[in-house]
C-alpha cells in the first residue's frame, strides 16, 4: 500500500509529465495587421483582428499597399497580410512564398475573378460583346470615349497600386483605349453606378464577389483564356512580341503571414489558418459598407456578434 508521501510524489511526477498548455496570448507584442484600403478586405481584417482581441492579443491595424505589403511581411514589419487574389497578385504571391519568409496560410474559401466589366446596355453601342474584338470597332470606341481619352476609349481601372496589367494588355492586343485609374475603390464604384444611372456607356474594372455585378445586369469581357505562359512568354498568344494578351487568371483569395510570427503567436496564427468566409456573406458585408454606409469596423463587429457559431470553432 502506498504511503501518503509516495502518493504525493507520484502525483507531482505525473503533473510534471503533462506538458503545460501555453498561455494565450503568448506575447504582449502587438500583431500588425494589414489594412489595404478596400472595404471588403478591411472587413475581413477587422473580423480577424477583433476575434483574436477576444483572446487577449494586442492589434495594430497598419495601412499598406496591396502588392507592396508582401515586402513588409517578408521583413517582419507586417505580420498578417490582407488576402492576395490570384487575379492580380498571383506572381507577387508566388515570389513572396518562394522566399520562405511569407507563409501561405490557406485560401479564404471565396472564389474570385476580376476583369473588364460592362453593364448590358453597352452591347447596344458595342455589338459583338462580350467578345473582346467588339472593343476594336470605331463606333464602340467613340461611344466609350471621354474628354480625357478622346479619340481613344476609356477603360476605368482601379487604384494604380492594385496592379492588373491593363496597359500591357491594351498594348499587346492593339486596343484603342487609355487607362484611367480611379483614386480609390469607392471612387471607382461611384463612377460605375453613376454611369449606369445615366445609361452612359462604360467599361470598368469590377470583381466577384462584389455587389455591383450582383445588383446590375452586366458581363465580363471575354478574352483569350489565361495561361501562365501568357504573362511569362511573349511568344504565347496572338501577339508574338508581347505578353499579357489574354484574360486575367481566376482563382482564390490567399491568406498570408510573416513566417517569424508563428513562434511568437502560434494560437493567433492557428485562428488565421482556420478562418473561412463564403461568397454570399462577403457580398452582403461589402454591400452594408458601400451602399448602406456602415463603417467597415462596425460591419465586422456586427457580424461577429451575430455569428458566434461560425467563428467559435476557429478559436478552439
Amino acid at each position: 500500500m502506498l504511503t501518503a508521501c509516495a502518493i504525493a510524489t507520484a502525483i507531482a511526477w505525473g503533473a510534471m509529465s503533462v506538458p503545460a498548455r501555453a498561455a494565450v496570448p503568448e506575447s504582449d507584442q502587438p500583431i500588425k495587421i494589414v489594412m489595404m484600403g478596400y472595404s471588403g478586405d478591411n472587413i475581413i481584417m477587422y473580423i480577424y483582428g477583433k476575434i483574436i482581441e477576444k483572446l487577449g492579443y494586442r492589434i495594430e491595424y497598419t495601412p499598406a499597399d496591396y502588392l507592396g505589403q508582401f515586402a513588409g511581411i517578408e521583413t517582419g514589419d507586417l505580420d498578417i497580410g490582407s488576402p492576395g487574389w490570384d487575379t492580380t497578385a498571383k506572381a507577387a504571391l508566388k515570389a513572396a512564398f518562394d522566399t520562405g519568409k511569407v507563409l501561405n496560410m490557406g485560401d479564404m474559401g471565396i472564389p474570385v475573378q476580376e476583369d473588364w466589366w460592362y453593364p448590358l446596355y453597352v452591347k447596344d453601342v458595342c455589338p459583338g460583346l462580350p467578345d473582346w474584338k467588339a472593343l476594336l470597332k470605331p463606333d464602340c470606341v467613340k461611344a466609350l470615349s471621354v474628354a480625357e481619352t478622346a479619340p481613344k476609349a476609356r477603360f476605368l481601372s482601379g487604384p494604380i497600386e492594385w496592379g492588373g496589367h491593363d496597359a500591357e494588355r491594351i498594348e499587346a492586343m492593339g486596343l484603342p483605349f487609355d487607362v484611367i485609374h480611379a483614386g480609390s475603390d469607392g471612387a471607382l464604384t461611384a463612377e460605375i453606378v453613376a454611369s449606369i444611372k445615366r445609361k452612359q456607356p462604360i467599361i470598368a474594372w469590377t470583381w466577384e464577389p462584389f455587389w455591383v455585378p450582383a445588383q446590375y445586369p452586366g458581363e465580363f469581357v471575354k478574352w483569350p483564356d489565361y495561361e501562365d505562359a501568357c504573362y511569362d512568354d511573349p511568344k504565347w498568344g496572338m501577339n508574338p512580341d508581347k505578353a499579357f494578351d489574354c484574360g486575367r487568371p481566376k482563382g482564390k483569395m490567399w491568406k498570408t503571414a510573416w513566417a517569424g510570427g508563428e513562434t511568437i503567436w502560434p494560437k493567433a496564427y492557428d485562428v488565421w489558418r482556420k478562418m473561412q468566409l463564403d461568397t454570399k456573406t462577403m457580398g452582403e458585408l461589402v454591400y452594408k459598407s458601400d451602399v448602406e454606409g456602415v463603417p467597415t469596423e462596425q460591419v465586422a463587429e456586427q457580424w461577429i456578434e451575430q455569428n458566434e457559431a461560425v467563428w467559435k470553432p476557429w478559436v478552439q
